[in-house]
């Protein structure tokens, strides 16, 4: 009968231990990092260009947890309806779990969105999204899941009425609570993003300084915490023209970030209706980093003139994918170097304690930018 082996050495034990922790778990439990690191971290990109810059790797990373949040009619439904559209354009597939019943097709399909492909759920009750979320997300055949949105996640007993007063208390937190410690590892091996949309209110009474945060998000402290991106949403003052509102600007703060530094802000228009332009945001970051070249009212690319005008070059791009699509990797490699371009810092506009964001008006069709920014 054989003796099994003594360790020798400090390296000896590590190897039978690693052994043993891998006879039980798999070979991927445990690895060095070095053999295990991605270099590059896999993103499915928002569409919104001086968004995917404020996040530092050009998207939402896969396998993660990310949370958009934001007082109510801010955008944060458009936000994740256009990394939808990005997702499925990139040959992915995509889900929507509308707690809320409120998905309108015809604003997801003007998004881009391709409606025929979108799986959506309606649940009845908290449980039930989270039980459609897990078993999507454990499938691993899904690339993005949006919940829209954590407020309406409500327990199945406040639904029934079995519980009331102070029993109820936190009741939906515990929910929340029990299903990240459930889906977090779930959703890494799964290489899926999942977009939880959540609303802000105001705290009450919590004994806080009254110097601090005066809002907080629905749902408990649990999804601040799993969450790896966390995307602040907020809205300006509305884009007019004349006497008519045509939408409103959208400004994005990135307040939690594993995957790049924090606090990175970007804002672009919201056009009611129609979505975040995606040519006008990239012709003002290219402008911004001197990709675009203006002389007067035209703009040139490499030596190219393209057109007269921001509208009409934003429309020429939108025109032409392959040209676009090399602006956004220029202005893309432009701001992951504080080099790139010969500037110090990439062009960010930071939003300080209690001040307000600028609002855009329209003037004979050019956007002009006038001077005015958990439970």
């Amino acid at each position: 009968m054989s003796k099994k082996k003594t360790p020798q050495t400090r390296e000896d034990v590590l190897d039978l231990a690693i052994e043993d922790i891998r006879s039980k778990f798999g070979e991927g439990a445990i690895m060095r990092l070095g053999e295990s690191y991605k270099a590059a971290v896999e993103v499915i990109p928002t569409g919104i260009l001086p968004l995917d810059v404020a996040l530092g790797i050009g998207g939402l990373p896969k396998g993660r947890i990310v949370e958009i949040f934001g007082p109510e009619g801010s955008g944060k439904t458009t936000v994740a309806l256009h990394a939808i559209a990005e997702a499925q354009k990139a040959g992915g597939v995509a889900a929507f779990i509308d707690a809320e019943h409120a998905l309108d097709p015809r604003l997801a399909a003007n998004l881009g969105v391709d409606i025929q492909s979108l799986y959506i759920a309606q649940p009845d009750s908290g449980e039930q999204a989270l039980y459609v979320l897990d078993t999507l997300v454990r499938s691993s055949a899904v690339d993005i899941v949006v919940v829209d949105s954590v407020a309406a996640l409500t327990p199945q007993a406040e639904i029934d009425g079995k519980m009331i007063g102070e029993s109820q208390v936190g009741l939906q937190a515990r929910l929340m609570s029990y299903a990240l410690r459930r889906l977090t590892s779930a959703i890494s091996k799964s290489n899926c993003v999942v977009v939880f949309i959540n609303q802000l209110r105001a705290k009450i009474s919590t004994g806080y300084s009254p110097m601090g945060p005066q809002e907080t998000t629905t749902g408990g402290r649990a999804l601040k915490f799993y969450s790896s991106v966390r995307i602040e949403v907020r809205r300006g003052k509305s884009i007019m023209k004349g006497e008519e509102h045509q939408g409103h600007e959208l400004w994005m703060k990135v307040v939690k970030n594993k995957q790049s530094p924090p606090f990175k802000t970007g804002h672009a228009s919201l056009m009611y209706g129609k979505g975040i332009p995606k040519g006008m945001s990239i012709v003002d970051m290219a402008i911004d980093y001197n990709i675009l070249k203006r002389k007067g009212s035209w703009l040139s690319y490499k030596g190219e003139t393209l057109a007269q005008g921001k509208d009409s070059v934003a429309q020429y791009i939108e025109e032409h994918p392959e040209l676009m699509q090399e602006i956004v990797t220029e202005v893309l490699a432009a701001t992951s170097s504080d080099l790139a371009l010969g500037l110090s810092e990439p062009p960010s506009v930071e939003l300080e304690e209690g001040e307000e964001a600028p609002t855009l008006s329209i003037e004979e069709g050019i956007l002009e930018l006038d001077d005015e920014e958990e439970k």
